[in-house]
């Protein structure tokens, strides 16, 4: 039984052995009586008090953290979120003209925090929240840059696609124009050369810059993995042999595929 239950069941003990012990054995007066009850009250209301605020305001242990990760409704949850992810990769590399060359696949759990009194961030609201990051890295012939985001609105046009870029886009179709030289800076005039389509809540993609030539910014590589240690991390890196600098000298120039951060399990508190 947890330490919040015994608490519970401790509270009309406490409340009854307070009132037998503060039951006035002589005729005292009534104000007397009162004051009694009120100073016998005070001590074992305040003791469960205390025990309550920090029996609901512990952080949560690694035990529990990793018992919670490996659990059932955990690891369906972690598969539905990695193969909705590859899933929707795969749809990138076959229908589009774009060549996936890597992925990069993070995977946490965390443990809720102990209450917050002040600084208030909610996660103490929840014993474990399990978190997944997914980063595809794919690889484009740099002087066809113009096709290949066309291609990506050509794919995003047909119904059902998880493409979120169609041709309906305006701002997409004003990048395509720019790289075929038949429009200025999608931006506006001074801003550059562009370098992502992004969807809310759905995918960013960004590119390899490939007429900028003093500032230009090019897909960095992907940042080292932390500890693999399942269930309560993961982290997955694609072919292992593969670096952002070998695609880009395989094919040309980097696209980057970034899914929204997914928090696919939590039990609250």
């Amino acid at each position: 039984m947890t330490t919040t239950s015994w608490i519970v069941m401790l509270v009309p003990a406490v409340l009854l052995a307070s009132a037998v012990a503060a039951w006035p054995g002589s005729s005292a007066p009534r104000q007397q009586q009162r004051s009694r009850i009120r100073r016998v009250l005070f001590l074992p209301l305040s003791v469960v008090l205390v025990l309550a605020l920090a029996a609901c305001g512990r952080a949560t242990s690694e035990k529990t953290v990793r018992r919670l990760a490996g659990s059932p409704e955990a690891v369906k949850a972690r598969q539905e979120a990695e193969s909705a992810s590859r899933d929707t990769i795969a749809v990138w590399d076959t229908d589009t003209p774009l060549t996936l060359g890597l992925v990069v696949l993070e995977d946490a759990c965390a443990g809720g925090q102990a209450k917050e009194w002040f600084f208030q961030t909610g996660d103490d609201r929840y014993k474990i929240r399990c978190t997944m990051y997914v980063t595809a890295y794919f690889g484009a012939d740099l002087r066809r840059v113009a096709d290949t985001v066309d291609g990506v609105l050509t794919a995003g046009d047909r119904t059902g696609s998880p493409i979120p870029f169609g041709h309906d886009f305006q701002y997409a179709r004003t990048v395509v124009d720019y790289y075929r030289g038949k429009a200025g800076d999608p931006q506006g005039p001074g801003t550059g050369e562009p370098k992502e389509l992004f969807s809310a809540g759905t995918i960013t993609l960004n590119w390899d810059q490939v007429r900028t030539t003093d500032t230009r910014e090019l897909i960095e590589e992907p940042r080292p993995c932390t500890p693999h240690d399942p269930p309560v991390r993961r982290c997955l890196h694609e072919p292992t042999s593969t670096s952002v600098a070998d695609l880009r000298r395989e094919y040309g120039m980097v696209f980057k595929l970034t899914f929204p951060t997914k928090d696919y399990f939590t039990v609250w508190k």
